[in-house]
């Protein structure tokens, strides 16, 4: 194993613990209480939002891959991730920008930052995809990246079950369905919806919204980068065989 792998090793394994772990009383009463809400909905509404979110997404998946940097031929891992995380600052603040600017220009101008949220954030999943070598123009590269997304704007429940399908990627994705429209749009927008309500209601206040959009924004793409970024280091470290067997099965908390 090479130092740098030797160094982010630590960090990867933490990070491994953290998407297995069990949900805490939190977790499991904020869920309940969500689920509670989602049931008072009218099933034709979850369709409506399913829809809107399903079309929006699947535009920036089949747009963004013409628009996406090109990866570094023979790069270390070390150079990889250098290249990747001036990429993850440069998003991080293009949307602290953006969500500053329609923070402050009040409730409907924040409403319609969430599809454009959206888009910054895929579009991030896209560029690091590329910097690992990775060929976004594959389906399965796609639904990957969906993986990535709702790891981390999902409970820590969903977030279990979404890691778990993740591990042997290359390995589980042959055996996946080819069309995209079979992907489960409605967990999907649900368990990103409930996610980002808490941490976004508050940019429609007047007043602060300004202030808050900048940081929320600021974060979330911070955590989707290193969830981004631990995601395909499990793929080249099992691509690798390295540290042995074990390097590659799932640690448990």
């Amino acid at each position: 194993m090479h130092p740098y792998e030797e160094q982010i090793k630590p960090e990867f394994t933490k990070w491994q613990l953290k998407m297995q772990k069990r949900p805490n009383f939190i977790d499991r009463t904020s869920k309940k209480f969500q689920d509670k809400i989602n049931d008072i909905i009218p099933d034709k509404v979850h369709q409506v939002i399913t829809g809107t979110i399903k079309q929006m997404v699947r535009g920036v998946l089949t747009g963004a891959e013409y628009t996406t940097s090109q990866g570094i031929p023979g790069a270390t891992l070390e150079e990889i991730e250098t290249a990747v995380r001036k990429k993850i600052d440069f998003y991080k603040k293009a949307g602290a920008a953006e969500g500053g600017i329609t923070g402050a220009g009040g409730f409907l101008l924040a409403l319609a930052e969430f599809p454009i949220l959206i888009g910054i954030k895929i579009k991030l999943l896209f560029e690091i995809a590329a910097l690992y070598g990775r060929p976004v123009n594959d389906y399965r590269e796609r639904l990957f990246i969906l993986h990535i997304f709702q790891l981390t704007f999902s409970s820590q429940k969903g977030r279990q079950d979404v890691f778990a399908q993740m591990i042997h990627w290359d390995v589980r994705s042959k055996d996946l369905p080819t069309d995209i429209h079979e992907f489960n749009w409605k967990t999907f927008q649900q368990e990103y919806r409930d996610y980002i309500d808490l941490a976004k209601m508050a940019q429609l206040i007047p007043g602060i919204g300004a202030a808050v959009g900048l940081i929320v924004n600021y974060r979330l793409l911070d955590q989707l980068g290193k969830n981004a970024m631990n995601a395909y280091r499990m793929r080249w470290f099992e691509e690798r065989m390295l540290g042995g067997e074990k390097a590659l099965l799932p640690v448990t908390a």
